[in-house]
């Protein structure tokens, strides 16, 4: 199975002030236990380590860029040129949501690589695709 991991994600799992920080521990394991390709951007990336140090401090935003940084199963995607282009498209599609454009980033890159699951805590994937984030 493929699944992008968003910010909300990441940060869920790394900051254990985050009320869906349990429940991201838990999916996190069963996402290992069935060995599921892991997919996430450099613009995620970016957010998360910034979100990370502004609710849980520099510490852990260290620890969780080591992770993502580190890490051997997780494929990092960078947001390219024509990535966000494709981007740009879906920001203008959708004048009747909130969408920033680096949601409109992940987007663009779910649908090139045809992921259809997102390790998120954010409604933002589910008004795009119709399956549940958690």
């Amino acid at each position: 199975m493929k699944i992008f991991v968003d910010t909300g994600g990441w940060t869920a799992l790394f900051n254990r002030k985050d009320k869906y920080h349990p429940r991201a521990v838990k999916l996190w394991k069963e996402l290992l236990a069935n060995k599921a390709s892991i997919y996430t951007t450099n613009y995620i990336i970016d957010e998360t380590i910034t979100l990370v140090r502004k609710r849980a401090g520099f510490h852990p935003s260290v620890k969780a860029g080591e992770k993502i940084f580190e890490s051997k199963i997780i494929s990092r995607i960078t947001v390219n040129e024509a990535l966000e282009k494709a981007a740009w498209k879906v920001y203008k599609k959708y004048e009747d949501k909130d969408f920033s454009f680096t949601d409109c980033t992940s987007f663009a890159v779910m649908e090139q690589n045809k992921i259809k699951n997102a390790f998120a805590f954010d409604e933002h994937f589910t008004q795009v695709w119709s399956f549940d984030p958690s």
